[in-house]
């Protein structure tokens, strides 16, 4: 954060601590908060590195920087303090060096610092940079990511029109989540390395017009090394186009870096394949691995390949949960992973020796990484009521001691509110979560407003996440109490109700919404004649449904980067995987019943109901739901005369990234809700 805002902040803390009085979290008070990231233990398990990034309102920017702690706890030491962007710091595997991606030298290559904060240096000038790195175990090679253009532009096919600015296209996927397609693809490096240089680089996958890691989510964690440095394995969808566009088929690939083999250990798989972790002892490789190509919300299971045998085995057969995340123990014989039950993201550990899945972790939180230290498991945890840090946990017992601290000072002198659950009975007699968040200095004599919170994903759990924009906390401050269901078609309650929703848009989960809502207006404290629904992504495309659809419960939407008309949003996304599963199938297939039903439910057939003002909101890069959904939502509701406005944001994507235009999202936000739920 800037230094002016700084100091403002502090003796704003500083007077209400004097005071003994505690302040409401505000847009810029959220946006203050320290983020941490880059978690990963030390090779002798004595110390944790991990990056917080501060944001700066003024300059629109931020600044992310490194620390170590002591496993025991303690001051954390600052590794680097300054201005030039720089992730991905990683232990050298023989603990003597911290490497990192900076820019310090104009553009991002591979620096090496002491983990005492000395003798930093750079070890790559790579021409157009690196995106990531990792070291091998004998400290001997490096892999790295790099762009390598491999399709021709507009100036490659017309040189002698230097100044066109054009694009020609004849396949799909020339467009993907916020960036068009740079004619380049990531590729793997591989080179000799030394302390201070690397030498013999080799594109393990040359001339292959494909990505590794997968584009756009995908990260290091996707490639790793195998214990004996021989071998890499990683992730790659080998597919191009429209094949790419319709399928979610990746695959687990394994080089052999001593004869340049490649070999597909997953083939025959046909969903996602991904992040390969080999075991310590090098005799096993596990992944992240789905069933079903094409639905990339099916269940993530925990696949075994033995190198020995040549076998695969799905560990996670018969737990209908996913896994994710996975960690060996240092002995090979425990795997540890993060997976959701009930509305929460928990430590699990399958035992080798027992054949058998242990729950570790329990309480109101998400963990969303874990790691090995010893005889201890260090996590990231969160929940609604605070951001990330750092715990130490007993595998034993579950027992979790906090390491970092370091929005401490803010959150104790902020009001934080009450989350508490509850169980709703659905029109189908079904239990459904529901998270209600209370506002600080609730009082039960009086009556509020309340919103409904509509999910997006669709197949994503309203969990114990902290968001820096969807916030319940930032919500409830503002006097608002949040009504945030795990309607149908949501994680961590099982598959079957998390595959209900595919083919069943405007269907049961809406029904699941409006139970919700109604049964906490029954409630003495809220006041039912101010209702409002709110959500992004699926959870905007609700909002556009329920204003259609709600018989007048609601007196205010919000909807972001929703989808309002189905027929246009599928021939206007990219990924047509997902439009395929979830809505069956393409609009002319008029004999497809599940695709006809999806159509007939798209929530501008029903702009002819609409009676209450709406706020929408959409980012101009954001190409999985193209922002011309909610132009025609703006440009409809006008038209019939119904309150509303158009917050567009040019350069954001699906969400919104930089620290004013958040501020903006949470004060039109905020000024619209209270203009019509106060």
């Amino acid at each position: 954060m800037s230094r002016k805002y700084y100091i403002l902040i502090i003796i704003v803390l500083f007077y209400t601590s004097v005071l003994g009085q505690k302040i409401r979290l505000t847009p810029e008070i959220l946006w203050s908060f320290g983020r941490i990231t880059n978690v990963e233990v030390s090779p002798d398990g004595n110390n944790v590195l991990y990056a917080v990034r501060y944001y700066n309102i003024q300059k629109n920017s931020s600044q992310n920087d490194f620390y170590v702690i002591n496993i025991d706890g303690g001051i954390p030491f600052r590794l680097t303090d300054s201005p030039d962007a720089k992730f991905s710091a990683k232990w050298r595997p023989d603990g003597k060096k911290i490497g990192y991606i900076s820019n310090k030298s104009g553009s991002f290559q591979l620096w090496e610092i002491n983990p005492d904060g000395t003798n930093l240096k750079q070890i790559t000038d790579i021409e157009g940079g690196v995106l990531e790195f990792k070291y091998s175990p004998d400290c001997k090679k490096i892999l790295f990511i790099k762009e390598v253009k491999l399709d021709k532009d507009i100036h490659d096919l017309y040189p002698d029109l230097p100044l066109s600015n054009a694009r020609l296209e004849t396949d799909l996927m020339y467009r993907h989540w916020d960036e068009w397609h740079n004619y380049s693809y990531s590729h793997i490096f591989i080179a000799n390395y030394s302390e201070d240089k690397i030498s013999n680089l080799t594109d393990i996958m040359e001339g292959e017009k494909f990505d590794s890691p997968l584009k756009p989510f995908g990260g290091i964690e996707e490639i790793n090394w195998s214990p004996d440095s021989k071998y890499i394995a990683y992730t790659c969808k080998k597919l191009k186009g429209k094949d790419y566009a319709l399928s979610t088929n990746s695959d687990i690939y394994l080089y052999n870096t001593t004869d340049g083999s490649t070999t597909n250990i997953s083939y025959g798989i046909m969903g996602f394949d991904r992040s390969p972790v080999f075991s310590p002892n090098g005799k096993f490789i596990v992944w992240e691995s789905m069933e079903r190509d094409g639905y990339e919300s099916d269940k993530i299971r925990m696949m075994l390949y033995n190198f020995n045998t040549k076998e695969r085995k799905d560990l996670t057969q018969d737990f209908d949960q996913n896994s994710e995340k996975f960690y060996w123990s240092a002995d090979s014989k425990r795997i540890y992973f993060i997976s959701g039950i009930k509305g929460t993201e928990e430590i699990f550990e399958y035992s080798f020796e027992q054949n058998k899945i242990k729950r570790i972790t329990y309480g109101i939180h998400d963990y969303t990484l874990v790691q090995e230290a010893n005889k201890f498991l260090i996590g990231t945890r969160m929940s609604m009521c605070n951001p990330i840090e750092i715990y130490k946990i007993k595998p034993e017992t579950g027992e979790e001691i906090q390491l970092t601290f370091v929005n401490k000072d803010i959150l104790d002198n902020l009001k934080i509110a009450e989350v508490r659950e509850r169980w709703i009975k659905t029109t189908d007699n079904k239990n459904m979560l529901t998270w209600v968040i209370y506002p600080p200095d609730f009082d039960s004599t009086k009556k509020y407003p309340a919103l409904l919170y509509c999910q997006g994903g669709p197949q994503s759990t309203v969990s114990q996440f902290w968001s820096y924009r969807w916030n319940f906390q930032i919500m409830a401050a503002n006097d608002y109490i949040i009504v945030a269901p795990n309607r149908r078609g949501v994680p961590s309650f099982g598959q079957e109700w998390n595959e209900q929703i595919s083919g069943d848009y405007g269907g049961q989960n809406m029904k699941d919404y409006l139970s919700a809502i109604d049964e906490l207006a029954k409630e003495s404290y809220v006041n039912k004649e101010k209702l409002g629904a709110v959500g992004a992504s699926y959870g905007g495309f609700s909002v556009f449904w329920l204003a259609g659809n709600h018989n007048g419960r609601f007196k205010a939407f919000i909807a972001h980067d929703g989808m309002f008309n189905l027929e246009a949003q599928y021939l206007e996304t990219e990924e047509m995987w997902f439009v395929n599963w979830d809505l069956g199938g393409p609009y002319w297939e008029k004999d497809n019943e599940i695709a006809q039903r999806s159509y007939k439910n798209s929530p501008h057939k029903f702009v002819d109901k609409w009676d209450t003002p709406i706020l929408i909101i959409h980012g101009g890069r954001d190409y999985r739901i193209s922002y011309t959904q909610s132009m025609q939502a703006f440009n409809a509701a006008v038209l019939r005369g119904i309150p509303a406005e158009f917050l567009f944001f040019p350069e954001e994507n699906h969400w919104v990234l930089t620290p004013q235009n958040g501020i903006l999202w949470q004060r039109v936000f905020f000024n619209w809700l209270d203009k019509w739920l106060k």
